[in-house]
């Protein structure tokens, strides 16, 4: 998704706005949009095909009621535009489709599995990985960052659930598939609704047979603790454990490397970086900047249980509302100079991992994860170009880029490092 200095907020004609095409994040540009709404109508209401519609919050103050209050917006009927209109078949049984309390009584035990301490036992495994995926920008020739960032979640994830490293490039593909079923990429030959069964019916094919394994032999994972926990007395059925698998590895594999990949594209080559490079002890100051700035869940929906009034518009019990992320971290009145990457800010209330009961369950994992990211590409490199333009992903969920050449020119300690990472052949 591109990100742009918006202009005049009068000039973008609403009524020919779709902010359900995937598109418009891959080759347009959403933020003049979401700025025009901002300022004219931040609650307003988006007819689509066959009668449906939504409603699009755009504002911070807004987007927080709506994904705080579950009582008056839910999350059970489905949280993302692609199932408009149909009942999502996870409700009540995955936790980024259950409302509290039950959601409260499924999110403890996997909120503890994935806490700091969790990440700290692989830390070193992760480094390393890290190092192995940067390795090749240091060798001065142009390197496909977004191609390698895609790949790093599943060195974390993978190692908490087990999985065999052998299958996470499948499931990153996979997994990508289910988001952008539109993107040229990754669509099958079928069209984007056989891609996108086609990804479900694989990845619970796949965990599935991984589920039935690990009940012969019970290890320290996360999908062992899946199998294990109990939710009103009694353990989850297997399409819980199925959902939940599912949602967790889409939640890691396809949001980490955004935060990346936008915060290079939009800093290589400036005075920013050097800056950056300079104070490498601002790392998690920048970081949740690059989590503001690249917000990689562009929305969330819900559904309104009762009519109620937001902002200036009156919504009715059954309609759909759409808080869209992407805009809320850029809101004027919330954000001095929103869209300047300042890897000073305080206070920086962003919403990158929503907010409420449904605040991203691995946002500890995440955070981690990118600290580590983020150290070595601030000690290893002194400089960082971009080649060219961004390749971004087609999707109206995640803020993607699926392609960036970059070439980069490491420091001296860290060039060996980088040399040893790959002559050890440590890659993700």
């Amino acid at each position: 998704m591109k990100v742009s200095q918006p202009g005049d907020p009068y000039a973008v004609d609403l009524d020919n706005v779709d902010l359900m095409d995937p598109h418009l994040y891959s080759a347009g540009d959403p933020h003049p949009i979401w700025h025009a709404l901002r300022v004219r109508e931040p609650v307003r209401w988006q007819s689509v095909d066959d009668g449906l519609g939504f409603w699009s919050v755009t504002r911070l103050a807004d987007a927080e009621r709506v994904l705080r209050d579950h009582e008056q917006f839910t999350s059970q009927r489905g949280t993302l535009l692609n199932i408009l209109g149909k009942d999502d078949p996870a409700g009540g049984r995955q936790m980024a489709a259950t409302d509290p309390p039950r959601h409260t009584r499924m999110r403890e035990p996997v909120q503890r599995a994935l806490a700091v301490r969790s990440i700290n036992r692989h830390q070193d495994r992760i480094r390393a990985e890290v190092r192995a995926l940067l390795a090749p920008a240091a060798s001065g020739e142009p390197y496909d960052f977004a191609a390698a960032m895609m790949t790093l979640p599943m060195a974390v994830i993978g190692v908490i659930m087990n999985l065999p490293p052998e299958d996470w490039s499948r499931l990153t593909r996979l997994t990508t598939m289910s988001i952008a079923p539109d993107d040229p990429e990754f669509r099958l030959p079928g069209g984007s609704e056989a891609t996108l069964v086609t990804a479900h019916r694989e990845l619970f094919a796949y965990f599935q047979d991984i589920v039935t394994q690990r009940r012969r032999a019970l290890g320290d994972d996360l999908i062992s603790m899946l199998l294990t926990m109990e939710v009103n007395g009694r353990n989850l059925g297997l399409g819980e454990i199925l959902s939940n698998c599912y949602s967790l590895l889409l939640g890691a594999n396809v949001t980490t490397p955004c935060v990346p990949n936008a915060a290079v594209a939009a800093l290589a080559g400036t005075a920013t970086l050097a800056d950056w490079m300079a104070h490498p002890e601002l790392v998690m100051s920048g970081v949740e900047e690059a989590l503001r700035w690249s917000s990689p869940a562009i929305h969330f929906m819900r559904y309104a249980t009762t009519d109620l009034r937001l902002g200036d518009q009156d919504i009715r019990a059954g309609d759909a509302v759409v808080a869209w992320l992407a805009s809320a971290n850029r809101d004027e009145q919330e954000f001095t100079d929103p869209f300047t990457f300042d890897i000073r800010r305080r206070p920086n209330r962003h919403i990158a991992f929503g907010v409420g009961a449904h605040y991203c369950v691995g946002h500890s994992v995440a955070r981690a994860s990118l600290r580590v990211l983020f150290e070595e590409l601030l000690t290893g490199f002194e400089e960082l170009e971009l080649v060219g333009e961004p390749d971004h992903l087609c999707s109206n969920f995640v803020a993607g880029i699926k392609h960036m050449r970059v070439v980069g020119r490491p420091r001296g300690d860290a060039a060996r490092l980088f040399a040893t990472a790959t002559a050890r052949g440590e890659t993700a």
